[in-house]
Parts: C-alpha cells; sequence; structure tokens
C-alpha cells in the first residue's frame, strides 16, 4: 500500500470523487472508481454480513452492494433520491458502496493531505488514508481496501 501512496505524492494532485455518508464528506481516489449509478432493485443475499444490502446484476456482472454508513460503523445510509452506489473493483470483484449523496470532484494536492486521526466523526481512523482540508470542509479520504476486507481479518 505505502507503493501506491508513493507513486501518488510523486504526482502531486489526486482528483477524488466525494460523497456523504450520513454527514461526514468522504472521498476516494477518482481511479478506483468504475461508475457510479443509482440501481436500487437488489437481491437480498440470506446469512450476509449485516453491512451487505444486497447484490444486483448491473450488465451482466453480479455487484454487492454494501451499506457504507453502516461498514463504517454509523447509522444505516438512508435511501432516498439521491442515494447512489459507487461501484469499485476490488480483487477483481465489483463491490457497490452505497452512499447519502454524491458530490464534487476536488482535486488534492497529495502533499497536503494529513494523516487520519485515531477517529473521524465516530469512524475508526483505520478506514482512512488521510484528511484533506478545502476551503470550507474537511474531506475524510477512504482507504478503500481497508472498507472492503472482510471484518474478520480486521
Amino acid at each position: 500500500m505505502a507503493h501506491a501512496k508513493q507513486d501518488r505524492k510523486n504526482a502531486g494532485v489526486v482528483e477524488l470523487t466525494t460523497f456523504y455518508v450520513g454527514d461526514a464528506l468522504c472521498g476516494m481516489d477518482i481511479l478506483n472508481v468504475q461508475e457510479i449509478n443509482k440501481h436500487m432493485e437488489m437481491t437480498k443475499v440470506p446469512q450476509a454480513p449485516e453491512c451487505v444490502m444486497g447484490i444486483l446484476n448491473l450488465r451482466g456482472q453480479i455487484v454487492t452492494i454494501i451499506d457504507l454508513g453502516k461498514r463504517l460503523g454509523l447509522p444505516p445510509t438512508e435511501r432516498t433520491g439521491d442515494s447512489r452506489n459507487i461501484i469499485v473493483n476490488s480483487h477483481g470483484e465489483h463491490i457497490g458502496l452505497n452512499v447519502q449523496r454524491i458530490s464534487d470532484v476536488v482535486q488534492a494536492n497529495w502533499d497536503e493531505v494529513e494523516p487520519p486521526p485515531a477517529n473521524i466523526g465516530g469512524v475508526q481512523g483505520r478506514f482512512f488514508e488521510g484528511v484533506y482540508k478545502t476551503e470550507n470542509t474537511l474531506v475524510g479520504i477512504l482507504n478503500v481496501e481497508e472498507v472492503l476486507k472482510d471484518e474478520e481479518e480486521a
């Protein structure tokens, strides 16, 4: 993981897709995002972990949808007309992170990203790569691989 961070540091600027999980503004490297959609017709999965909302068929690909709020230890994501699934590819598997709503793309200078605190708004710091201060807010930069790790491994 340190190698990927080093590459980004050398690049200087990283584009972050930002989104809300409850009231928390989070972001992830736009290169991690395959697509963003609003498909909410999911099939429940028996005996799945509590944070798994279900699976959906996205153009022939089976995508597991995770309630990002629940996964981060926050209240469940409220499903509204603004809710979206951010589809990422993790170890060859497509995963959808269900979020409250999408916000802007933010250009972040990696040199200005600060290490994450022990927790951000009640979320454990291990889920974040860092924090970026914009003019008027803080963006918690998600460590997607840490978020998607099996809870037993964590």
